[in-house]
């Protein structure tokens, strides 16, 4: 067959340039993006742990004392007093950080003696880490 002078299409090169762009613009962009995407989690998670410590607190104010753990802000423990226990507290979606692992309760606490530790293990679920893997520790 010969090559007609009408004929439309991309040509080989024009193809493989137009894949050579793509690839750098992911290379460059892709990066930055899940960077940033990690950075909405560490922030969300801090949002979210803060809601939870308004759980804990209306807890302290209604039944007289910390809960023993998280499950406490759901369903009533045996322990109290009758009506001291007003609702649940927090829904139980509202417990697990950005990266769906539950958030660390401690109580009573180590990091803040005669109060409590809630904390976030950071994207690897590890304790410690640096930067996207740093734990987030309530204030």
């Amino acid at each position: 067959m010969k090559n007609k002078p009408n004929e439309k299409g991309f040509t080989m090169v024009e193809l493989l340039v137009v894949v050579l762009i793509i690839s750098l613009l992911a290379v460059f962009v892709a990066p930055k993006f899940f960077k940033g995407l990690t950075k909405t989690k560490r922030d969300l998670a801090a949002s979210q742990m803060a809601v939870i410590e308004e759980s804990i607190s209306r807890f302290l104010l209604d039944c007289g004392r910390l809960p023993a753990n998280l499950d406490e802000l759901l369903v009533e423990p045996s322990d109290l007093e009758e009506g001291k226990w007003v609702e649940p507290y927090i829904r139980k979606r509202q417990l697990m950080d950005p990266w769906s692992r539950p958030y660390v309760y401690v109580e009573p606490g180590v990091i803040h003696e005669g109060s409590y530790d809630l904390v976030c293990l950071g994207a690897d679920g590890l304790e410690g880490g640096e930067g996207d893997n740093e734990d987030i520790v309530n204030d």
